[in-house]
């Protein structure tokens, strides 16, 4: 082999090695995809990608509360005989996990608030207004329900009845499992007397093998 010849021999070699390691390269980097209706992973949304809450999980609670009130008594018997759609309004929803859930529990109040706004049987304060009103009188984020506060912002917003309750969580490890239930717990609760009209429970568990 002449010398010319074992450079053109070099040359190649070191092509293919460069061309190997683009490849190898090019197959490991991060690929992003778009999921949900309308494209080409339909079902994205739906694998847990951890024992955390997520929007499907979410969605599953607050429909599942959602039907059971619909369901009872309450709403029967007081709601959809109404002469005119009550007023209602959601107290903030308290987060008694030991997670951090701040994008979640927005999550969920806009969930319950669309879901009863879809019922078309009750009027449902905006909830910009009603946080606005409830800064003013010193009502936060998270806080456990005050039937004297209430009256007060429920007087203010026009309210007959306030929607809430609290999220909770409880998290088991065994070996290389973890477990994490959630429970959604909510009440309605007639402003002027307290008194309870309807409450219930929905619970969903997570688990993830390591």
């Amino acid at each position: 082999m002449t010398r010319m010849q074992s450079k053109r021999v070099r040359f190649a070699l070191l092509l293919s090695s460069l061309a190997l390691t683009l490849l190898v390269v090019g197959g490991c980097a991060p690929r992003a995809m778009r999921g949900g209706e309308g494209t080409a992973n339909p079902d994205l949304d739906r694998p847990a990608m951890s024992t955390g809450l997520d929007r499907d999980d979410i969605t599953f609670m607050v429909d599942g509360y959602l039907q059971r009130l619909e369901a009872s008594a309450f709403w029967q018997q007081t709601v959809k005989t109404s002469r005119t759609p009550p007023v209602v309004a959601i107290w903030p929803i308290r987060n008694a996990t030991t997670q951090h859930l701040d994008d979640q529990m927005l999550m969920l109040l806009s969930a319950i608030e669309t879901a009863l706004v879809n019922t078309g049987s009750v009027r449902v304060v905006d909830r910009s207004r009603q946080e606005e009103l409830a800064r003013e009188i010193g009502i936060q984020q998270g806080e456990i329900f005050d039937p004297s506060s209430a009256q007060k912002l429920g007087h203010m917003l026009g309210a007959q009845y306030f929607f809430t309750g609290k999220i909770t969580g409880n998290d088991e490890k065994l070996n290389k499992m973890r477990r994490v239930q959630y429970s959604l717990f909510l009440q309605v609760l007639e402003i002027q007397n307290g008194l309870i009209r309807f409450q219930d429970q929905v619970d969903r568990t997570k688990a993830i093998e390591r």
